[in-house]
């Protein structure tokens, strides 16, 4: 779907709902705003780090004395290599960088294969009608760790990692979350009293890297399928509202008490099948609303090496 038509899409709805249009992007009233940028490493030092974004621009951010980095296990920012692509979070108006993800991955699917019995051991995944199916290696290093929460290691169970990009190669570092129980067509029917018709709703948020670089928006699971060319969407355990393309979802990080508005520009139908918990500060109840771009994710204060937070979403 073109960029342009969710655009015109949320200001019509905005229009026919008598609603004022709200700006996408991180709300101004909640303390200093969190700004993300994105691109390739063109140079870095212990106090500077010069990046080439998407739109062909060069960004020189300071680098706080506090920064870290993560390249699929934490390092020196100075340590990243050029060429990396890498999501930062800055304060004082973008111009000071404080954390790094150099070549995150997440690989968030339904497991169709596995090879290896020991050593390294490769996956295959379907991820999807609209990100069709991709390829992730388990290294022999971190399977413990993956396999204490993702106990299943077998076709038609859900998979959700974390990982690094090397060579072109997805590797899976840490486990996203704990693996639903059931085989992804079994997804649990949501609660009774869940009512669609809330204003707010209370559950996980997570984020994928299946949006374009440096894109603001989100995946959510309950859109109608001849809206979003889907025929797997409508699922959800969460009991949540059907909505369209171009929707605005107000999204409030309960953890950093960070609120931003972001628009519905992709179907989340695999986000909808996970009908598991984020455990970030608290317990959220079960289900995910929404998968965000890397970019809203980091502005709303989340961190891409824990998957998730704990979230109250306005609808509309």
């Amino acid at each position: 779907m073109p960029q342009w038509s969710v655009d015109r899409r949320r200001v019509l709805a905005a229009a026919a709902l008598g609603r004022n249009l709200q700006d996408p992007g991180p709300v101004s009233d909640e303390g200093e705003l969190l700004r993300a940028v994105s691109g390739e490493i063109l140079d870095v030092s212990p106090h500077l780090i010069i990046i080439g974004t998407p739109d062909g621009r060069e960004e020189r951010l300071v680098i706080a004395p506090w920064a870290t980095a993560w390249r699929g296990d934490t390092v020196a920012p100075a340590d990243l290599p050029m060429g990396a692509q890498v999501v930062v979070r800055t304060l004082q108006a973008g111009r000071v960088a404080e954390r790094i993800w150099a070549d995150t991955v997440r690989v968030t699917g339904v497991i169709e294969k596995i090879r290896g019995r020991s050593g390294d051991r490769t996956m295959e995944l379907y991820c999807g009608p609209h990100r069709g199916h991709r390829t992730v290696v388990i290294p022999y290093a971190a399977s413990g760790r993956l396999q204490v929460r993702h106990p299943k290691l077998e076709p038609g169970y859900l998979f959700d990692a974390i990982g690094v990009r090397e060579d072109g190669v997805a590797r899976a570092r840490l486990p996203a979350t704990s693996q639903p129980p059931y085989r992804w067509t079994a997804v649990p029917e949501p609660p009774p009293a869940y009512g669609g018709a809330q204003e707010q709703i209370s559950a996980t948020v997570t984020w994928s890297d299946a949006f374009d670089p440096d894109e603001r928006g989100a995946a959510y699971p309950m859109l109608e399928s001849a809206d979003s060319g889907c025929d797997e969407a409508g699922v959800s355990c969460t009991g949540l509202p059907y909505l369209a393309l171009g929707s605005t979802l107000e999204v409030r990080n309960v953890c950093a008490e960070r609120t931003s508005i972001v628009p519905i520009v992709t179907c989340g139908c695999l986000a909808g099948r996970f009908c598991d918990r984020c455990l970030e500060c608290g317990t959220s109840p079960r289900g995910r609303i929404a998968e965000l771009s890397p970019s809203s994710f980091v502005e709303l204060g989340g961190d891409l090496t824990k998957g998730c937070f704990n979230a109250r979403v306005g609808l509309g």
